[in-house]
């Protein structure tokens, strides 16, 4: 159970992250932020990055093992990048439409899920 925590909590997490660091870019878009300076993009976006760290410190806590979790710190981190290319590639394409998702991303996103085998590998 606090696998499935720690990884719903790492995508919560990521999600805001994701709208913390990228959101701003898409400020043009919408009319009452399209004129927002940096020291406003860089409020809002610690704002946002404050929901972020709400929930990714839990997640590391309740995941990591010594702390009765089921992950070492190098599981913690492979989860999260993983975690983190999917919700940005999700919210870019749904959300943000800003790219097109092209093969050579596909490609490098599979050698990364290749690179979680690796790492969880008990070798």
């Amino acid at each position: 159970m606090k696998a499935f925590y720690t990884i719903l909590l790492l995508t919560l997490s990521n999600t805001f992250m994701t709208f913390a660091w990228y959101g701003h870019l898409q400020f043009s878009k919408i009319e009452w932020l399209k004129n927002t300076g940096l020291i406003g993009v860089i409020l809002i976006s610690w704002l946002i990055a404050l929901a972020e760290y709400a929930l990714m410190v839990p997640a590391n806590k309740i995941g990591y093992e010594k702390n009765g979790g089921p992950f070492n710190m190098f599981e913690l981190k492979t989860i999260q990048e993983v975690i983190s290319l999917t919700v940005f590639v999700l919210i870019n394409y749904f959300v943000f439409k800003s790219d097109k998702l092209a093969w050579n991303h596909l490609l490098g996103f599979a050698l990364i899920v290749l690179a979680v085998f690796v790492v969880f590998k008990k070798w």
